[in-house]
């Protein structure tokens, strides 16, 4: 059953469907007019019995009455008495009574219906009814009968009928469900052959949707919105490719540089020294990279491992700006914590630690004068702040601050790009999120925000 075509499916369950109703309508509609028929071949028995009743009470004869009150070979009647006796009968009836001692003394006293697989003279199934009649000072039971062959020759018609016209109203309604299947699944259909002709290079290709807003519509529609987020995701993954080979090309390079002049070239010792330091610079920034990245690509698969413990904010401020003090003395600049209220956070504390060093990183590289590390609470969570007093973000690169690869203007001190998207990579791996913006007074002011434990 399920190896087989939708199409072919649905008229399957639509022909058993359909074969059900006319069942259940033709076994209605049969018991329905055999119910009617016996109501009216009864009610013709009560009227064939009050006309006869009449004529026995006038000591009229039952047999006068062939093809006048009872039809020759149709109907019969016959006159008992209290006894049983046969008094009286139409051809073909004889001398022998239609009914048994019991249904005689029964139909003594009111009037009583029975059916009778044949009576003499009528091979065919017959009907009766027997009632008292009074003639004289004489009890006696009148019995008028009719053949059930008329009601059985009906049925049977209209039985053939039902086997006749139900197959072919079956045979119709399965080939018109086959088609409305067809009409209903064509849209289905196309969209299919469409996608099957879309590949990673034609994603801009869509399937066709028709315009009936029913399920398959919004099937297309959905599938459209899927094809246009794959879309997104491939795009992004090659730019993302792009951008990190381009990253990773200029450490390489230099570093292929300097080892291939430091082999070349005789030198002294400490020009091999000062080589050797500065591919180990290269080889270093190509680490941190390559972590980034790694980083990077297990946020996309949602994969981040985090290790969360409580975490004093305060000593993790205080950690972060100790570690940049040779860069406060190398580069003049100053650092410094402000005092807060004591936070305890919920949180991995290395990757917290790396989010801050990102901010202030970013700081000293496209920022100026002091730079203050900083804690406040709000709304429930605890925000950790990195502010400087430069030239702040430009007005277009504040909305794509935190996208990969991303760079505002050049200074001397270029990154990979990656700094702030890591950072915006830990927020969001402890249910937080990054923002930045530019301060009254001037400077610029990265955050994130992290639950209070």
């Amino acid at each position: 059953m399920n190896r087989l075509p939708i199409r072919a499916r649905l008229t399957l369950v639509f022909a058993l469907a359909m074969a059900v109703v006319l069942l259940l309508a033709g076994s209605l509609v049969y018991v329905r007019v055999a119910s009617n028929l016996n109501d009216a071949l009864d009610e013709q028995l009560r009227s064939r019995a009050q006309d006869v009743s009449a004529l026995v009470r006038r000591d009229g004869s039952l047999k006068s009455t062939s093809g006048t009150l009872v039809e020759h070979g149709e109907s019969f009647a016959e006159l008992l008495s209290s006894s049983g006796g046969v008094l009286d009968s139409t051809a073909p009836g004889g001398a022998k009574s239609l009914l048994l001692p019991s249904e005689l003394d029964r139909a003594r006293h009111k009037a009583i219906f029975f059916n009778r697989p044949s009576v003499p003279g009528l091979d065919e199934p017959a009907r009766l009814l027997a009632l008292p009649v009074v003639r004289g000072s004489s009890n006696l039971v009148l019995i008028v009968g009719a053949t059930r062959e008329n009601r059985a020759e009906t049925l049977r018609s209209l039985r053939n009928a039902f086997l006749i016209g139900g197959p072919l109203a079956l045979i119709l309604a399965s080939l018109a469900g086959y088609g409305l299947a067809g009409a209903a699944l064509r849209p289905i259909e196309a969209m299919r052959r469409r996608a099957a002709d879309i590949s990673a290079t034609s994603l801009d290709d869509r399937l066709p949707v028709p315009p009936t807003q029913d399920e398959v519509s919004r099937l297309g529609e959905t599938l459209n919105a899927m094809l246009a987020r794959i879309g997104d995701g491939l795009a992004r993954e090659r730019r993302f490719v792009a951008d990190a080979s381009h990253e990773l090309r200029t450490p390489l390079s230099l570093l292929k540089t300097e080892l291939e002049l430091a082999l070349r070239h005789a030198r002294t010792t400490e020009e091999l020294e000062s080589a050797i330091r500065a591919a180990a610079q290269d080889t270093e920034r190509l680490s941190r990279i390559a972590d980034d990245l790694l980083l990077l690509a297990r946020a996309e698969q949602g994969r981040v491992p985090i290790k969360r413990e409580s975490v004093d904010v305060a000593d993790v401020l205080e950690t972060v700006a100790e570690r940049f003090r040779p860069r406060v003395r190398l580069e003049r600049r100053d650092l410094s914590v402000a005092p807060g209220d004591p936070l305890v956070v919920k949180g991995d504390r290395v990757l917290l630690e790396q989010a801050l060093g990102n901010m202030v990183d970013n700081a000293f590289s496209h920022g100026a004068g002091p730079i203050t590390l900083s804690a406040d609470r709000r709304n429930g969570s605890a925000e950790l702040h990195v502010r400087d007093e430069g030239g702040g973000f430009a007005a277009d690169f504040l909305t794509r601050a935190f996208e990969r690869f991303s760079r505002g203007q050049k200074t001397s001190t270029d990154g990979s790009g990656l700094g702030l998207a890591i950072v915006e990579t830990i927020a969001d791996a402890h249910q937080g999120h990054a923002e930045a913006a530019n301060t009254n007074g001037g400077g610029a002011d990265v955050w994130i925000t992290v639950s209070l434990g």
